[in-house]
This record gives C-alpha cells, structure tokens and sequence, in this order.
C-alpha cells in the first residue's frame, strides 16, 4: 500500500488511506456512597453516571455510561488482540493511500446523479477518516501493519441520530455505489467496485463493506482492497478497516470487530478491558 502524506489526525475509521455496544450502567447502593462499579469507571475514564438514573444491571432501561477520552483510549485494540503477527505503529493517523484519490465520473449514473454524489462521499470518507463523519465525542485511533497490509481502528462518540444517519448509508453503497469509475491526478482512470461484507453479530447496529480500486501504483496495475466494518453500541462506535495492495484481511476485521467491540463495552460498563483477550476466534 502506498504511504499517505502527512495530515492532521481525524478521527474514525477512515480508510488505509483509510468501530461499538449496549450494555448496563451500575446501580446505586442506595446509601449515597459511591459503588465499586462507580469506582471502577472512574478508574477506566468513563463519566459517572447521575446516580437517580441508575438502574441495576440488565434492566432494560439501563444504558451506558458516557465514553470519556481516557475510556476511547483504554478500548482501543492492542497487539494482543489480533492474531497473525500484526504490529502496532504510533503513526496510524498519517496515512492516506493515493488509489483513493480520484473524481467520480458522473456519467456512469445516467438517471441518478445523487448516486455519484454518494460515491465520491464514499472515497473521501476513506481517505480523510471519516466514514461515521465526524465524532461529536471523544475519540481515539490506532493503527497495526502485518507486512504491506494495514489494520486501523477507531473508536469515537458521536451524535446518536447522526450515528444512525450514517449507518443507514453505509448499507445502501453496495447498491448505490456497486461499481462505479474514478479520475485520479494526471487523468489515471481507476474501477471500484463496493460489495456488502459480513460483520459478527455484536453491538446494537452493524454495516461493512469491501472495496477495491483498481488503478495503477508505482508505475504498474495494482488493486487495492479494504474490508471495513462499522459497530454501534448506543452513541458511540468501533470502526475497523484492513487490506491492502495485497489483498482484503476479512478474518482479521473479523476478530478486531470482535474484540473491540468487547474492549468498548467493558468501559461503558465501567471495566478495564484485559490485556490479554478472553475469546479469540
């Protein structure tokens, strides 16, 4: 994969160049002294909940404590998470991949021009990280290469209806934006092609994808491939993109969306995720 010049870190899940999950909050005493569960998320970095709104725990009207910038971070994935030798890098946040680069042509959707509109949406969103949009709450990314391939994950809050906006259009691109061209620089034509991918069961919401571009990189044809995946746990998500020049990392995705998934849930319950993972697939 072709390295991305430097930008400020934004943060999703962005692309390569180019993330969640209901649980309950702990309850109350009832004695006016603070709970070990309360301790215990003060600890994690998750914000206390306002005590007369604490139910116990698996009631239905339960809901999860707020994601604080210490819990983003606590959530996020470490090397121990994933199997396969991935590697983690401190420089996640700069990289960009120029395949993702290019000026949908609009002619490839005679009847729906919107369709084309959705379709560029789709390759700035993972190039810029920001396929959720823009987090309204904290934050955090990181990032693990595994020889020319790349996993990044994000996990951030966001505004629930916009969260939910957003989910919603991620579902449609496999049929919107199925297969579609794209202009880069100097006038390179690239082919893309946006297919539905599976995601595990976990979270409250779930979308991903698979896209490829085929273009040319480093003087010859190259085709790069993402999986990408999307979690929702109330309003915040774990985003997760992998691949590369060589090829597509589904079953890491996978297991990442898994164990990130778990890692956010811990914190809105007020935990602190384990260094070592208590399930790997």
């Amino acid at each position: 994969m072709s390295r991305r010049p430097s930008h400020p870190a934004r943060l999703l899940a962005s692309a390569l160049a180019a993330g969640a999950l209901l649980t309950t909050a702990a309850c109350s005493d009832g004695g006016g002294s603070q709970s070990a569960s309360d301790t215990a998320a003060e600890q994690a970095g998750v914000a206390r909940p306002d005590a007369a709104k604490q139910t116990p725990t698996g009631s239905p009207s339960a809901s999860p404590a707020a994601l604080t910038e210490a819990g983003a971070k606590a959530a996020l994935l470490t090397e121990a998470d994933l199997e396969g030798g991935w590697n983690q890098v401190q420089d996640a946040d700069k990289w960009r991949d120029r395949l993702l680069v290019g000026e949908v042509d609009v002619a490839d959707f005679l009847t729906a021009k919107s369709s084309a509109t959705d379709c560029q949406a789709l390759l700035d969103a993972l190039y810029g990280d920001g396929l959720l949009g823009d987090p309204s709450g904290p934050s955090a990314l990181t990032g693990f290469e595994q020889g020319d391939s790349r996993l990044l994950e994000q996990v951030a809050g966001y505004d629930r209806a916009g969260l939910d906006a957003r989910m919603k259009w991620l579902r449609t691109l496999p049929d919107t934006c199925d297969e579609f061209t794209a202009t880069g620089s100097g006038g390179a034509r690239r082919t893309v092609q946006v297919t539905e991918a599976s995601v595990p069961d976990v979270g409250d919401a779930r979308a991903g994808l698979r896209v490829s571009v085929q273009g040319d990189a480093d003087g010859g044809p190259a085709t790069l491939t993402l999986d990408v995946a999307a979690v929702r746990v109330d309003t915040s998500a774990v985003t997760v993109m992998g691949g590369g020049l060589a090829g597509g990392q589904t079953d890491s995705v996978e297991q990442a969306v898994r164990q990130g998934t778990e890692r956010l849930r811990t914190v809105l319950d007020g935990g602190t995720p384990s260094p070592q993972p208590t399930t790997m697939d």
